[in-house]
């Protein structure tokens, strides 16, 4: 048994304002395919869907630097999603 939570907080000043980043909650996801559930192959397809996302130079607002392009929570979470197609 384990819990796989993010150290970021619930951030109620951004709550419902599309700014959270939400990668370290998938990233927990894939921690928790990996360690509780023993399926480290579906816990790669995730951490590879995060990396192909950043790699093609999406970022929330909180990593956002200049040559990348800023999107918000629902862009970053659909584009890491689409990635695991």
């Amino acid at each position: 048994k384990g819990m796989y939570e993010p150290i970021h907080g619930s951030a109620p000043d951004i709550a419902g304002k599309d700014l959270a980043n939400p990668l370290a909650t998938i990233l927990s996801v894939a921690m928790m395919l990996r360690y509780t559930l023993n399926q480290p192959a579906l816990a790669e397809r995730v951490e590879r869907a995060v990396s192909r996302v950043l790699d093609s130079g999406l970022r929330t607002g909180d990593i956002f630097t200049e040559g990348t392009k800023k999107v918000g929570t629902k862009q970053m979470g659909e584009a890491v999603v689409n990635a695991l197609s």
